[in-house]
């Protein structure tokens, strides 16, 4: 697997990449806040990419994605993992989703990915999934987080 950014510390720091459904601006307030490599799938000519491309391309280049293509990506919401572009991956550098409404905003989604940011810190996400939900433009949102695939013993 490629390098990823290292810290003052020394520590890995998660690098987003984010897909071109969201706005450029989720890539610009990561790298503000410190997630310096973080890009944007358009940035990289990767736009019109098909998902099974971008996954390998994310998987070798050990990206945190961040997208609103939450089923194409996670599967079905109550059995994430067990479908999708991440069910077959043993080990990735994690999956945001951004969920919301058709009508969302790229204020929205820079309001949401702020959250996410804030939930995750430094900390990388290897394995996990940060899922947030925004369900009308003033109704708050929901924000989960899980393994994925799911750790053993877990699930059905």
């Amino acid at each position: 697997m490629a390098s990823s950014n290292r810290g003052l510390q020394g520590d890995v720091v998660p690098k987003f990449l984010i897909d071109e459904c969201l706005s450029p601006d989720l890539a610009m307030l990561a790298r503000e806040r410190g997630f310096a490599e973080s890009s944007h799938v358009t940035w990289l000519g990767k736009a019109g990419w098909k998902d099974w491309e971008l996954k390998r391309f994310i998987l070798e280049q050990d990206w945190t994605f961040v997208t609103r293509n939450s089923v194409d990506f996670r599967g079905p919401a109550n059995q994430p993992g067990s479908k999708g572009q991440y069910a077959d991956v043993p080990l990735h550098a994690g999956l945001v989703c951004i969920n919301g409404p058709d009508s969302m905003s790229a204020e929205n989604e820079v309001e949401l990915f702020s959250i996410v940011l804030d939930e995750l810190g430094p900390n990388q996400m290897v394995n996990q999934a940060i899922e947030i939900t925004l369900a009308e433009a003033e109704a708050g949102y929901e924000l989960v987080r899980y393994d994925i695939p799911e750790a053993d013993g877990e699930g059905t």
